[in-house]
């Protein structure tokens, strides 16, 4: 792929589980891979802030709510707004020093595999988180991890299969 195919074509690849929130830029290796929560203060009065994310959400300070918006024990998202700041956040820094991103193609991967499957429900709020944190388009992966040559490629082994809301 040329150079010029090769910008227009970006993706990143996200893992998310209550765990771990990974995103990398297969082209270039560059990751965020943290525990996915976050701290945030909610002054009297005012709009709540972001004031620390990953091992940093731990080190915030009094009157500071953590918050993990993949821990639900019963559905893949507790908390949808914090979750795509979370996205948001992990995408920046894995763009930080570029000037200009257009806006990728996300391949999502839910870890775990529940019971019954995932919801269409779920399906659907995994591809909004997507777009609201910036993707060109959202498509959700379930099955083993993927390489980069097959993010790459778009050639997803026959072990898993693409969900659709």
């Amino acid at each position: 792929m040329s150079w010029l195919g090769s910008f227009f074509n970006q993706v990143l690849y996200v893992q998310l589980s209550p765990q771990r929130l990974m995103v990398r830029d297969p082209r270039s290796g560059r990751a965020f891979d943290e525990v996915p929560k976050v701290a945030i203060v909610r002054p009297p009065n005012a709009k709540a802030k972001i004031v620390g994310i990953g091992a940093q959400a731990h080190m915030a300070g009094p009157n500071v709510m953590v918050v993990n918006p993949f821990a639900h024990p019963l559905s893949l998202l507790s908390d949808f707004t914090v979750a795509e700041q979370l996205l948001k956040e992990a995408v920046r820094r894995v763009h930080h020093e570029r000037l200009f991103v257009l806006a990728p193609r996300f391949v999502i991967h839910p870890q775990g595999d529940p019971e019954g499957g995932f919801t269409q429900i779920e399906i659907r709020a995994l591809q909004e988180l997507g777009l609201g944190a910036g993707a060109r388009t959202v498509e959700v992966w379930q099955g083993p991890a993927l390489s980069d040559e097959e993010l790459l490629s778009h050639r997803f082994p026959a072990g898993g299969r693409l969900l659709s809301a």
